[in-house]
């Protein structure tokens, strides 16, 4: 009996197959470890494969859509509601195989090897941002308590340690001394590997059009603008900007009921780096009247007036997001709001 569509439940060592033919009857309901799953795959005809979103689920995608199949990947949250009782790998196979044949069912775009390099860069990156800033507020700390005392801020910590070590080395215990001059030379480690993540973003970001075609938006720069490359291959997979930034979290949370329609603050599900880095571009676009003004400075200062200036960011964020879905979609260059007015 041909196989017309298979759920493959991913794992590290053991993978479990559900496969059923084209009247839904199971055919397959077999284990495979790690190095059979690609024989197992070859020798079957081209057929509909379905995947959760999960990590190696990109690989795996392309790996097997190699052998002429077409893979489809779900996310988790979507996928759970046909886990029919209990939870082992055979059921999830199972509602996996379930999942992929219904018609509304949406799916996530597959990444190249190319564009999971490029995130990976964006994770990096951020791990090592994270350390850094760890790093600098355990020497703020270290040092309050010897009397040294600076605001917050990164730009604020090297200062402070050149002005330790000209007036205030001898107020100091030899052991304190050593212990942050070695977390000195860690933080300035730190910041040249940021840097050197930071250039290569932005080596990939000039050979990228889309990249740099949404870097033309206020407020988005070679990062924000590498990340949702990378990220999302396919814009055309969301229905409108609106889903897009839904996607993103940025849109009311709905709960709504008996024709009453009742809108709370955003959802903040969905990609939290993308939403962070569109919330802070959207958050300087406020700040400085030359970014303002190509943004729209009319319909942002309305908006200030009326509320606080994290509520207009997060307003301008999703605004951002459908403008970026706009620009994928068409290929069209951004337009000033004074542009498009005239």
């Amino acid at each position: 009996m041909q196989v017309a569509t298979i759920g493959l439940d991913l794992a590290k060592h053991w993978f479990q197959v559900h496969g059923v033919d084209a009247a839904g009857a199971p055919v397959h309901r077999k284990r495979l470890k790690r190095a059979e799953v690609l024989a197992f795959f070859q020798g079957l005809e081209p057929c509909l494969v379905g995947m959760e979103a999960c990590a190696s689920s990109h690989y795996w995608a392309r790996e097997i859509a190699r052998f002429g199949h077409t893979v489809r990947l779900m996310p988790p949250a979507y996928v759970k509601p046909y886990v029919k009782r209990g939870k082992n790998d055979a059921a999830d196979a199972e509602a996996i195989c379930e999942a992929v044949m219904r018609p509304t069912m949406r799916f996530v775009a597959v990444k190249t090897a190319e564009q999971q390099g490029l995130l990976l860069l964006h994770r990096a990156r951020r791990l090592l941002v994270r350390q850094r800033t760890m790093t600098a507020c355990a020497i703020r700390s270290h040092l309050a308590e010897f009397g040294f005392i600076t605001g917050q801020g990164i730009g604020r910590v090297e200062p402070l340690l050149e002005r330790l070590a000209e007036k205030g080395a001898e107020r100091l215990p030899g052991e304190v001394r050593d212990i942050l001059l070695m977390l000195a030379a860690e933080l300035a480690t730190l910041g040249e590997r940021i840097a050197q993540i930071e250039a290569r973003i932005d080596e990939q970001h000039r050979a990228n059009p889309v990249s740099r075609l949404i870097a033309t938006i206020p407020g988005i720069g070679p990062i924000t603008a590498t990340a949702i490359a990378a990220t999302v291959p396919d814009a055309a997979a969301f229905r409108s900007g609106r889903d897009f930034a839904a996607w993103l979290g940025l849109t009311p949370r709905q709960n709504s009921s008996g024709g009453k329609d009742r809108l709370g603050s955003i959802t903040k599900r969905g990609d939290t780096y993308l939403r962070h880095l569109l919330f802070i571009g959207a958050r300087n676009v406020i700040r400085y009247p030359k970014a303002r003004a190509a943004a729209g400075a009319a319909w942002i200062e309305a908006l200030v007036a009326r509320r606080s200036k994290t509520v207009a960011a997060v307003a301008l964020a999703n605004k951002m997001a459908r403008i970026a879905w706009a620009m994928m979609t068409s290929g069209e260059v951004y337009r000033s709001a004074r542009e498009a007015t005239a």
